[in-house]
């Protein structure tokens, strides 16, 4: 009972501090919380039966350092960036959204990114673009991952290098605005990784899209 109430005290102490934070320290502040009291059940659970107590506060000390830290940075750089695009984006139906692991996501559809079978960018994404060119320049810390996807229609033979050339195409428009190429890294899913049933028109359109991350590591 006693280490129970130790552990629980323990992620209260990260929990109590969250009412009053802005987006960004609340996001860092959740992941502490999570990490400590996995942290705390860890240390707990490897300690002696008498140094129990003192194993789960040193385990949930470590867990909310991980915990806060999560998978990259969301800086208060990045929400301003993701309000930024949001704003750009309202009423396109290009999503906008930060990952768990706390990259910001923009995921654009057929009807704005790019036609069936075609990899050149449409005039409505050129807008987009632009204003996330203009953040990443404003943020050269930022790494950008660029995924191209396809529905269904045709082989792996078409599909796999059609959205790698997808991905291309936004990086290719990115660069000449100062994004260096050396940020970027493009990859191709195919028809692999569908987010609606290929079997109707209007899943396919959906499965035929980019999706753009941007992330900033630890290590910047």
């Amino acid at each position: 009972m006693k280490n129970t109430i130790l552990m629980l005290s323990a992620a209260s102490l990260v929990l109590t501090g969250c009412a009053n934070m802005d987006e960004t320290q609340r996001h860092t502040g959740t992941g502490a919380a999570i990490g400590a009291v996995a942290g705390a059940v860890l240390g707990a659970a490897t300690s002696n039966r008498s140094d129990r107590g003192e194993g789960a506060l040193i385990g949930a000390a470590a867990g909310a350092a991980i915990g806060a830290g999560g998978g990259y940075l969301w800086s208060k750089r990045m929400q301003e960036q993701k309000a930024a695009m949001e704003q750009a984006t309202a009423g396109t139906g290009i999503d906008v959204t930060q990952t768990a692991d706390n990259r910001l996501k923009l995921e654009i559809p057929s009807d704005v990114s790019f036609d069936s079978g075609r990899y050149d960018i449409k005039p409505s994404l050129r807008p987009v673009l632009d204003k996330l060119a203009q953040g990443l320049t404003q943020h050269p810390v930022t790494r950008v991952t660029i995924i191209g996807h396809t529905d269904s229609v045709g082989s792996d033979a078409v599909n796999n290098p059609l959205s790698v050339n997808r991905a291309a195409a936004v990086r290719d428009y990115l660069a000449p605005r100062g994004v260096a190429s050396s940020r970027i890294a493009i990859d191709g899913r195919g028809s692999r990784e569908p987010i609606a049933d290929n079997a109707t028109a209007q899943g396919r359109a959906m499965n035929r899209r980019v999706e753009i991350f941007i992330a900033e590591t630890s290590a910047n």
